[in-house]
């Protein structure tokens, strides 16, 4: 089974994005969440993001456990790019191009067994209910 998540719309540059995406996408799981830990990076922070999101819909939404996955992929796609200006001499104006990007991450289960809903529901934590509130009446006189 195949778990993925998307990150959009990141104000970083792909190719910048890219050169952490490359040192990780090998690596086991837990090695490379160590890792993007200590890459002193900007977009360690981002695709550590998202591989922290793709782990809890693994968890939550399909029962899986953190030991049964595995790093399948890290694909890091451009994203749209804000133009800009910026006004030079002689009345002129240079272009700036402010990139995006998008992350997707895609986690593959070791095991090949199918989860049920009704596994998944009994699964899931119920829901915290609020306390009952005591309201204070003043009494007549």
């Amino acid at each position: 089974m195949k778990i993925t998540a998307i990150q959009k719309q990141i104000r970083q540059s792909p190719r910048k994005v890219r050169l952490v995406a490359n040192q990780v996408k090998d690596l086991p799981l837990e090695q490379a969440m160590r890792q993007l830990a200590v890459i002193d990076r900007r977009a360690s922070l981002a695709i550590l993001k998202v591989i922290k999101q793709a782990i809890a819909s693994a968890m939550n939404n399909h029962a899986l456990q953190f030991e049964g996955l595995k790093l399948s992929s890290v694909e890091v796609t451009p994203g749209s790019i804000f133009k800009r200006w910026r006004a030079v001499s002689r009345g002129r104006a240079h272009s700036i191009m402010k990139r995006t990007s998008h992350i997707k991450v895609v986690l593959e289960s070791l095991d090949k067994k199918p989860v049920n809903n009704k596994e998944v529901a009994k699964l899931k934590v119920k829901s915290i209910k609020p306390k009952k509130v005591k309201t204070i009446t003043k009494k007549k006189k």
